[in-house]
């Protein structure tokens, strides 16, 4: 889902420093919640576990470029089943920095688009998960249907998102809407795979029983709200 160097010209980057201005404020609303419900020490923990893993979803798992970006496997929803909210979205930011910092340095002048497009749509995915699983039910229970609904909110925000930066950047043209309908084509895989992953890694957390209660995790994998 990276933005590519030069796609969005000097004149117009400044959009993205105020869109991602914007994204770590809300992210940081969302920390200051974590903070009060389980904790400065947990949300650190959960923070530095889903950065490792973002990397390793970035860095280490197959990713191909198609259309007018990259094709990752992001698992975001993953993310924020097993960590919640905050913990997922600063694992978003550091991962996607460090990546760029270690191995993609051309990267860095796209981390605001790039930061932008990752925790938009998590915090739609955060929304929705409040509003279509019942407040007294664990995510370890939750169905297939509703891991897809999480699973496909997440992944259409990074498909707009990464739309947006491509109009902004290069116009409206013919080979423009291609590149876009073959990108978002290339994330219909992932939209399905996803809540596979999802409900297989909250399979493995409900047999772990010794992680309840945890500030390894987000209390809300084993408990209702």
């Amino acid at each position: 889902m990276h933005i590519e160097p030069g796609l969005v010209d000097a004149t117009k980057i400044t959009l993205s420093y105020a869109t991602a201005a914007g994204a770590l404020g809300w992210l940081g609303k969302l920390a200051a919640t974590s903070v009060r419900e389980q904790g400065v020490v947990s949300l650190v923990q959960r923070s530095l576990m889903a950065t490792l893993a973002v990397f390793t979803f970035f860095q280490v798992f197959p990713h191909y470029p198609v259309g007018v970006s990259e094709v990752h496997f992001i698992l975001g929803s993953t993310l924020f089943l097993l960590f919640g909210a905050a913990p997922a979205g600063a694992g978003l930011a550091l991962g996607l920095l460090l990546q760029g910092v270690l191995f993609e340095p051309k990267d860095l002048p796209q981390y605001g688009m790039n930061v932008t497009t990752l925790l938009v749509p998590l915090f739609g995915l955060e929304a929705l998960a409040r509003r279509i699983i019942a407040r007294g039910t664990a995510y370890v229970d939750i169905t297939y249907a509703q891991a897809l609904k999480l699973s496909t909110a997440f992944q259409a925000g990074v498909v707009g998102w990464v739309a947006f930066w491509v109009l902004y950047g290069s116009g409206f043209s013919v080979e423009t809407f291609q590149n876009l309908a073959s990108f978002g084509g290339a994330y219909m895989a992932v939209i399905l795979g996803e809540p596979l992953v999802d409900l297989a890694v909250l399979a493995g957390a409900k047999a772990l029983h010794g992680l309840k209660g945890s500030r390894l995790v987000t209390a809300r994998l084993y408990a209702g709200a």
